[in-house]
């Protein structure tokens, strides 16, 4: 056996391993596909927050009829909507293209790494639910986005052990756009579309071109 042979042994040896430990299968047309529910949810949260604004200045127009707009629960709750309907969109484009990549490659899409990956990203996502739900029964909606942000990026970097390293550094973007937008609270909304959005595209292409893509005959 030469060395060439050797090292091509080698390298199956250390695949097979990281197949062991690391659930290889995250797709990344699943990021792409979460990154545009996000911008779509982002759209239409943003024309509600417009029509609310657009309404409160209206009352204060004497020559306009009166019409109340809706309170801050009713534009919370809507958001909280939105946001629910966004995160079933990302998961089941996520879980569908993830499913669709281990059947190609033969795997299982719900073995021993697979789990760790999710218990080891819910913790920090439980964790960040249950703070935001606590910002909003106090009032103070405008951290939710920051926290959202931070939270989530924390569960990636928690998550990033057992599967993909890349998703790690998406998880370090993730928590600085969080920080970022905690010093720009009006913008909340503009920071959360580019960190779930813009990043989940832009991560999302390009693990597809790193891992799936088929080289040019």
């Amino acid at each position: 056996m030469n060395e060439q042979q050797h090292l091509d042994s080698l390298h199956d040896i250390k695949r097979i391993m990281e197949r062991s430990t690391r659930f290889m299968s995250l797709s990344g047309l699943g990021g792409v596909g979460a990154g545009v529910s996000a911008l779509i949810g982002a759209f239409f949260a943003w024309k509600l927050i417009f029509q609310q604004n657009f309404a409160n200045s209206m009352r204060w127009d004497r020559s306009a009829p009166y019409d109340p707009a809706p309170d801050d629960s009713l534009l919370t709750l809507q958001l909280l909507l939105i946001a629910l309907a966004v995160l079933v969109a990302a998961l089941g484009t996520g879980f569908y293209f993830t499913w669709r990549k281990a059947q190609a490659q033969g795997l299982s899409v719900w073995d021993a790494s697979a789990r760790k990956v999710i218990f080891n990203l819910a913790i920090p996502l439980f964790a960040g639910g249950f703070f935001i739900l606590g910002l909003l029964y106090n009032g103070y909606a405008g951290l939710a986005a920051p926290a959202c942000l931070v939270f989530y990026g924390l569960g990636l970097v928690n998550a990033s052990k057992y599967t993909v390293t890349d998703i790690r550094y998406l998880g370090y973007i993730e928590v600085l756009i969080g920080v970022i937008a905690l010093f720009n609270l009006y913008n909340g909304l503009f920071f959360w579309a580019l960190g779930f959005g813009v990043m989940h595209i832009f991560y999302g292409a390009l693990m597809w071109w790193k891992y799936e893509r088929k080289p040019a005959a």
